[in-house]
């Protein structure tokens, strides 16, 4: 594991007013990250709860479109409770979130406090963003900020694309991977003549650990030309595994941080969440050319192990700042974090890929 130049809590639920009387927020975490004129901008995810309670039902809030946001009443008879983000309906195992999620701006001057905590929100907007939006990751190509971010429904877990130019108005570009698929990182150039995805395909059928594939696409909506990038290959993802920080550009190669999860064995909570490096072939993205064989990122301040979910730490950005790289990152399904490592200690960490996640 690497060491760490400083860890720093930027922001915690307490910091954010909720959106009503009716909500309160449980959560501000997985930032999209980008320096704009010596400023950070990050927009967070807000996670709030209602603050009603009826014995023996649960609250599951959703958005209706030209209504707003309205609550389902559950049977706590008729619910499983293993998973703190989610409610399991008995029978069915149907899910249903506890929480509603938003996107907001905030903006730092010095890439560690926060200066400004009324930028815009972006609230849900459609049927497809009903259970919340979430998990936005942003990537500058020419003048233009990308975010992509999760939307969720009772259809599932698709990926959605913004665009802004200030941060001040977005446009929607709908979605862009169908269910279930999440973690899209965008490159922030194009390559051999097309935009490149990452991205994380969510199989109900396990014939295999968890994977990270790459995509192509002409103009940024319609993707294809998929490939297999990455497979879980170690003990510390055999849970989940997926993108985490949008990839920068090095002289070796592209330069992204992911995540990975586990959880023992009989254990039907989120697990374990850590981190590790990947270096990505310039021309050839969906070949892993170097990695880290063990994470470079584990919870250990009382922010990433205690809170909403315990023990997560989850890589949403990179900004390179003088000789170091500032990791951007939720901790705990609770707040932001920032920590930084030497750029020449992370590189080094890098190792020729396991024969399990070479490319062909």
């Amino acid at each position: 594991m690497l060491e760490r130049l400083f860890s720093h809590c930027m922001v915690r639920p307490s910091d954010i007013q909720p959106s009503s009387s009716q909500m309160k927020v449980v959560g501000v975490f997985n930032p999209g990250v980008i320096e704009v004129n010596g400023q950070v901008i990050l927009l967070v995810r807000v996670v709030e709860q209602p603050t009603e309670t009826r014995e023996g039902f649960e609250p599951s809030p959703r958005f209706v479109p030209k209504q707003g946001i309205t609550f389902d009443w559950l049977d706590e008879k008729q619910l499983d409770f293993y998973d703190p983000r989610v409610y399991h309906e008995r029978g069915t195992g149907l899910a249903r979130l506890r929480f509603i999620s938003y996107l907001k701006v905030l903006r730092s001057d010095d890439g560690k406090t926060i200066t400004d905590h009324d930028g815009p929100v972006i609230m849900p907007d459609n049927v497809y963003e009903e259970y919340g939006v979430e998990d936005p990751r942003i990537t500058q190509i020419g003048s233009t900020y990308y975010i992509t971010y999760v939307a969720v429904s009772r259809h599932g877990i698709t990926t959605c694309l913004l665009s802004t130019t200030d941060f001040q108005r977005f446009t929607r570009h709908g979605i862009i991977f169908p269910p279930e698929n999440k973690d899209v990182l965008l490159f922030p150039e194009k390559i051999v003549g097309d935009y490149l995805a990452m991205h994380r395909p969510v199989t109900s059928t396990r014939f295999r650990p968890p994977e990270m594939w790459t995509a192509r696409s002409p103009d940024l909506i319609h993707w294809g030309g998929h490939e297999q990038m990455l497979g879980a290959d170690s003990t510390w993802e055999q849970s989940r595994v997926g993108g985490g920080t949008p990839p920068i550009r090095t002289e070796r190669g592209w330069l992204t941080i992911y995540h990975g999860s586990a959880r023992p064995e009989g254990d039907q909570g989120p697990g374990t969440y850590t981190a590790g490096a990947l270096l990505l072939d310039s021309q050839r993205p969906s070949k892993v050319i170097a990695q880290t064989r063990e994470p470079i990122m584990t919870p250990e301040e009382t922010f990433e192990r205690e809170g909403f979910v315990n023990n997560v730490v989850f890589p949403t950005a990179v900004l390179e700042r003088d000789d170091a790289y500032w990791v951007y990152y939720g901790a705990a399904d609770e707040n932001v974090g920032v920590t930084a490592y030497r750029r020449e200690d992370l590189l080094n960490a890098l190792q020729k890929p396991s024969s399990a996640n070479s490319a062909t």
